[in-house]
């Protein structure tokens, strides 16, 4: 086989069995949030469907796809179609850029484990990630509903406020690492003081060094998601359902894949810079093989990014939604100053060190 064969052909592998990864993904999440939410609110949950209630979501994807695909008679029908789109393909894009393990060995040749493994990374990353906003803005208003352009413009105000402070808490990480790679990123979070990953130290890891930038990136990830507490722009309560509210069947099931695929994103990336992504200390001391190892990198990896999934469900049922003054606040008089008296304590630091 030729190599730019072989380099198509694991390319194509990759793209794959990210996307397959990212899909499955969010019918696990489903059966989570609604089994975490019963618990949290001493109900059974769901338990008709398959054992134990495991085909629920399965029942789910059947109910919206047999459901009437309804469009507004006075709706911009080619952005009303257009929208879901535009929401749910920004965060699969986000995971190509995501190195998931060491790279691996296939027929003698290292291959990374990431689809775009791009030098500019995080900035791709980030910016791909606030492309969902103009999906759920272009929904709202293409909607001709006022609780749809409500919602659409509040969360392209949330968007606008939560997305200074998580970049400012970025930059902070960027000073430290001194690179844009998220391979890079990672491999630089191995090493402290000289001392490598045999040694099983994990004290590079960004989180001890940054733990402001941690919690401003942490916070500003659920606004960014739109997760509660920052849900005002769907706040059922006040808004029926927000951008969304005219969508059914294929469509809204396209936005719910896309705020689910977009927390996998966001937790991906606070694994990657602050914890240092798939390290785990002493792992390197073991003296296994690389396919091995890369293996084990990527269950430490998932492990992570589990954790924090399971902590965006538990916030939510857990944390009661904001007013939308309140979130203002939240993102311009508190997240946005401690983010920059971070940045100007971390670049004086990183100055004189």
């Amino acid at each position: 086989m030729s190599p730019d064969i072989a380099y198509f052909a694991a390319t194509l592998a990759k793209i794959v069995a990210i996307f397959l990864l990212s899909v499955h993904v969010v019918p696990i999440m489903v059966i989570l949030e609604r089994r975490i939410s019963a618990w949290v609110q001493f109900r059974i949950g769901p338990n008709r469907v398959g054992p134990l209630g495991l085909f629920q979501p399965l029942a789910d994807l059947v109910k919206f796809l047999g459901k009437e695909d309804f469009v507004p008679a006075q709706a911009n029908k080619v952005l009303f179609w257009a929208a879901p789109a535009l929401t749910c393909l920004p965060p699969f894009l986000v995971m190509t850029l995501i190195p998931f393990a060491p790279p691996f060995e296939v027929m003698g040749r290292e291959l990374p484990a990431v689809i775009v493994d791009s030098s500019i990374g995080i900035i791709l990353a980030l910016a791909l990630s606030s492309l969902t906003v103009y999906g759920i803005a272009i929904g709202g208003w293409s909607s001709n509903s006022k609780y749809s352009l409500l919602g659409g413009l509040r969360s392209s105000a949330q968007m606008i406020s939560y997305e200074l402070a998580l970049g400012l808490s970025v930059l902070a990480v960027i000073c430290v690492s001194g690179t844009l790679n998220l391979s890079d990123m990672i491999t630089r979070q191995t090493a402290f003081f000289g001392f490598d990953d045999a040694t099983g130290n994990w004290a590079g890891w960004n989180i001890f060094s940054q733990p402001v930038a941690f919690l401003v990136f942490l916070v500003a990830s659920y606004a960014e998601t739109n997760r509660l507490p920052f849900d005002l722009p769907e706040a059922e309560s006040e808004l029926v359902g927000g951008y969304h509210t005219e969508y059914s069947a294929t469509k809204f099931s396209l936005f719910f894949m896309g705020e689910y695929i977009g927390m996998l994103g966001m937790a991906c990336l606070i694994v990657i810079l602050f914890l240092g992504g798939w390290h785990l200390p002493g792992v390197a001391a073991l003296d296994l093989s690389p396919n091995v190892f890369a293996l084990v990198g990527l269950l430490v990896f998932m492990a992570k990014v589990g954790f924090f999934l399971l902590l965006f469900i538990q916030v939510r049922w857990t944390l009661p939604r904001f007013r939308y003054d309140q979130l203002m606040q939240v993102g311009w008089k508190v997240l946005l100053p401690i983010a920059l008296a971070n940045i100007l304590v971390t670049g004086f630091v990183v100055a004189w060190s």
